[in-house]
């Protein structure tokens, strides 16, 4: 039985392109642990500079939504620059481990979607052949 070349190219076609959208999937999502610790920097910065002002408070509602899981650790309180330094170095070190824990999903994604197009591809070589 002959194969139809066209049919048989288009489908490798398919799933190099499965791999390639995945790449592309990745450069998206990369950067986002990044975007969010400038995000929290500059909210931390914010706060740093109203410290002790009379609207700190204000301003700790105003930059919570950027400031998220660490705007308890800088509310209202002693030694305020102490614990915005401290927490800026502690949401450094959370923003680090994030961003590792997103290239490792990704490079799995991709090792994953790899394999399962190159398994893909095999399997389309061998429709046809009839258990030769």
């Amino acid at each position: 039985m002959a194969r139809p070349a066209a049919t048989l190219s288009a489908f490798l076609v398919m799933a190099f392109l499965i791999v390639g959208l995945t790449g592309v999937f990745a450069t998206f999502a990369a950067p986002l642990p990044l975007q969010r610790a400038i995000s929290r920097e500059a909210a931390l910065d914010d706060a740093l500079a109203e410290a002790g002002g009379a609207d700190y408070a204000a301003t700790l509602e105003r930059l919570r939504p950027h400031l998220a899981d660490s705007a308890a650790a800088i509310a209202p309180g002693p030694d305020l620059d102490r614990r915005i330094r401290a927490e800026r170095d502690a949401a450094r070190a959370r923003f680090a481990a994030e961003a590792e824990a997103t290239a490792t999903r990704l490079r799995w994604l991709i090792g994953v979607i790899t394999v399962t197009a190159a398994l893909f591809g095999i399997v389309i070589t061998n429709v046809g052949r009839g258990g030769r």
